[in-house]
């Protein structure tokens, strides 16, 4: 110890912890030293121990609240652990299921679209049909022509329905007008087309059916509770169901 070389900066340091050490240690006292200041006090040595127990029972009674409290926090970090973990579960889980929903409702959405794209080529056989028509009646070729084109260069959900009602609506006259005439309905060729067009009419209202089935089921997981209070910030919302200007398929004249 002689040789121990303290530095400069630790040296005050070590006085003031020695400091504090030797006013505690000067500061106590003992048992027999309380006895006789209490005897100088005239207090009796009975309620001199008296004290001591009382003092120690409380020491040991704040010593056992601080292992409880001590205890309770670690049990109140394992419980959050816990929640913790089952909420992150929870959320992996319905992340996966409304991922699910909504790829059933794109699937069911790209059904219609194949659906529709069906219609809008066969739209070039009716226009080749339809040559020798009228000249009063090109104009009805080229509205069904400019209808098909608007379908093809429509980008998105909402432009493709949109467009899709404009060829539903542009075929419907087309038919009436067009079509009626007995030089069309004697033709192997057209008889085979209104058959392709009816069959494909039906086809769009099935997968329409099947789609809004489909966006009804996932739209009733995102809205419902306690799912609504994460589907939103995850990226889920309610997407809308396919509702046609016209609810009318155009007539069919095999």
């Amino acid at each position: 110890m002689a040789d121990l070389r303290i530095p400069e900066d630790k040296a005050s340091e070590v006085f003031e912890l020695a400091a504090r050490l030797y006013a505690r240690q000067t500061q106590s006292y003992t048992v027999e030293e309380l006895m006789r200041a209490g005897s100088e006090a005239s207090i009796p040595p009975e309620f001199i121990q008296k004290a001591l127990n009382q003092l120690q029972a409380r020491e040991e009674e704040a010593r056992e609240l601080k292992a409880r409290a001590r205890q309770h926090q670690r049990f109140l970090t394992l419980g959050g652990l816990a929640v913790a973990a089952a909420l992150l579960s929870w959320g992996a889980l319905t992340y996966n299921s409304l991922s699910t929903a909504a790829q059933t409702v794109d699937l069911a959405w790209a059904q219609v679209e194949n659906q529709f794209q069906r219609r809008a080529d066969l739209i070039p056989n009716l226009v080749n049909v339809t040559r020798s028509a009228a000249q009063q009646e090109q104009a009805l070729v080229t509205q069904l022509t400019q209808a098909r084109q608007e379908y093809e260069n429509a980008i998105g959900q909402t432009e493709k329905v949109a467009a899709a009602e404009q060829v539903n609506q542009a075929l419907t006259q087309f038919q009436t007008t067009v079509l009626s005439s007995p030089q069309f309905q004697s033709s192997q060729l057209y008889i085979g087309l209104q058959d392709e067009l009816a069959g494909t009419e039906n086809r769009i209202a099935t997968e329409r059916m099947r789609y809004n089935q489909s966006v009804s089921q996932y739209n009733r997981q995102v809205q419902s509770f306690p799912t609504s209070l994460i589907s939103g910030p995850l990226g889920f919302e309610p997407k809308p169901l396919f509702e046609a200007a016209s609810g009318e398929v155009p007539a069919v004249n095999p």
